[in-house]
């Protein structure tokens, strides 16, 4: 079974959001919890990261999906810049939805670090999700970092920024990308 770390952005995921839905009836979906969800520092989220995909992507437990909303999107790409490549190796693919943009008007007081947005390709597979009215990330936006990151883009209908307020559920189409994602041969990596 492939381990799912589901990444909450900012204020975490409330029991109605998708991620909360895809924790509750996905075994192999497991939340990473921040010390701070209101201020966090963005170095502090990548640790937390970082030890989290240590924890599930043992020798014996195999690779593990990301499934990372709104700041997180943010955080999987600073790690992704920063990790070791062992780590790295570690990750079969990202879904990255909504990324909201810490450079930009609507972005919240008190995160740090965030910005600015790691602009260069992923070492794994992605998806990027994102809605044309996200209040927090422009359809311009979203797709630069999908082109920077080498992720293939998603545009889903108008559903602000594909949260609990968009009264998705369980979001079938998101968590049929993640099995996209799963599917994924294991890739072998050079671990220097």
């Amino acid at each position: 079974m492939i381990t799912t770390l589901i990444l909450p952005g900012l204020y975490d995921s409330g029991p109605e959001h998708w991620q909360s839905h895809w924790e509750r009836v996905d075994p192999s979906c497991h939340r990473v919890v921040q010390a701070d969800w209101e201020t966090p520092r963005c170095g502090d989220w990548v640790a937390t990261l970082d030890a989290a995909i240590g924890a599930h992507a043992t020798p014996h437990g195999g690779p593990v999906t990301l499934v990372a909303h709104s700041a997180a999107c943010a955080m999987v790409a600073h790690w992704a810049r920063d990790a070791a490549p062992a780590q790295r190796a570690r990750v079969r693919g990202a879904l990255l939805v909504a990324p909201s943009d810490p450079e930009g008007p609507r972005y919240p007081a008190g995160p740090t670090g965030f910005a600015p947005m790691p602009m260069r390709p992923l070492p794994f597979p992605s998806i990027v999700v994102a809605s044309p009215d996200d209040e927090y990330v422009t359809p311009a936006t979203a797709r630069a970092y999908a082109d920077a990151w080498g992720s293939r883009y998603v545009e889903l209908p108008p559903c602000g920024h594909v949260n609990s307020a968009s009264g998705l559920g369980m979001w079938p189409t998101g968590y049929a990308l993640l099995e996209e994602l799963r599917a994924l041969p294991t890739r072998v990596h050079a671990t220097a």
